[in-house]
């Protein structure tokens, strides 16, 4: 006589479909779950060590960098998707780095610096840090009065050899959305960090109109650092329309970051002046392409502007 042997799948009726048992459904997430770690590990190991070539590649540039440090700026003259990065390194340790740059209540702090910056309040939603920012005018204007703009911060990686960072909004001002702001960092020696930050939005129609006019009037005279040329006395000239726009953004937002990793050692009651003052001489060394307006005027704005914001995050406003 043979003997049968038994199989779910022989005994169910047709179209049921096979339920494993609660322990190989276990089993099986597991070594799923395992499996996306293990992806991803692979994956972020794979972004430091392009990371770390990336500084070997651009060592010899950033060591006869224009700007007088180890930095290197990169723009893509796109009308319709305008993109910046920046390259440097940074006097700062890697894990003192590392843990500055994660939270939205830190991010905030670096975003007010931004003179079209009016408010910054993070939050958690559904478990996500979100970042509830006010985009204005350049000069005094009150936060309700401003374009608010919803960005998600997200932390892809954090590694003791590699950081990833992002913030993301679909949509902003003036018919802009798709706003990516992505930050790598990788430890170099002598206590030294490599950072890479890239900034991007995309355009409408009415955006690109409102740039074209925008250039056409009060940023007609405006430049950004990468040299196209020389007058006839030998003085550089610098890129102008979109591209110049993309550089003087990215590194606005590249020494917002800077100064508040250098406010770090200050006592905590005074680094927000000290962001402020740093931030705002860190532009003065570029005044063709950064001046907005005097210190005394960016100061005054920026301290009241910061008090509404802590109030602002507090509640105590009713605001956001």
């Amino acid at each position: 006589m043979r003997t049968a042997l038994f199989h779910p799948a022989a005994s169910r009726r047709p179209g049921r479909p096979v339920r494993r048992p609660t322990w190989a459904r276990a089993a099986f997430a597991a070594v799923a779950a395992a499996a996306a770690l293990l992806a991803a590990t692979s994956a972020a190991a794979q972004d430091a060590g392009a990371l770390q070539q990336q500084y070997q590649a651009l060592a010899p540039a950033m060591a006869r960098s224009p700007f007088q440090r180890p930095i290197v700026l990169d723009a893509t003259p796109s009308a319709s998707r305008p993109t910046g990065d920046v390259y440097a390194v940074v006097d700062h340790p890697f894990p003192r780095v590392a843990q500055a740059l994660q939270g939205g209540h830190r991010w905030c702090d670096m975003l007010i610096l931004q003179m079209n910056v009016k408010r910054c309040v993070p939050r958690q939603r559904a478990g996500r840090d979100t970042l509830d920012v006010a985009i204005g005018r350049k000069a005094e204007q009150p936060a309700d009065d401003a374009h608010p703009m919803r960005f998600h911060l997200s932390v892809p990686s954090a590694r003791p050899d590699y950081l990833a960072v992002q913030m993301a909004s679909r949509e902003g001002p003036l018919g802009t959305r798709d706003y990516l702001l992505r930050l790598q960092a990788v430890p170099l020696d002598n206590g030294r960090t490599f950072l890479h930050m890239s900034y991007a939005y995309s355009t409408n129609l009415a955006a690109r109109l409102a740039t074209d006019a925008y250039l056409a009037t009060a940023g007609r005279n405006k430049v950004g650092f990468t040299v196209v040329g020389h007058s006839p006395d030998g003085r550089p000239e610098y890129v102008r329309g979109v591209q110049g726009i993309a550089e003087r953004n990215t590194m606005r937002y590249f020494l917002a970051i800077d100064a508040y990793l250098d406010s770090l050692g200050a006592p905590p009651p005074q680094q927000a002046d000290r962001r402020l003052n740093d931030w705002f001489d860190a532009t003065e060394r570029y005044p063709a392409q950064l001046r907005e307006m005097d210190k005394a005027e960016y100061l005054a704005m920026k301290r009241r502007e910061i008090a509404l914001q802590v109030a602002a995050a507090r509640g105590e406003d009713g605001s956001l």
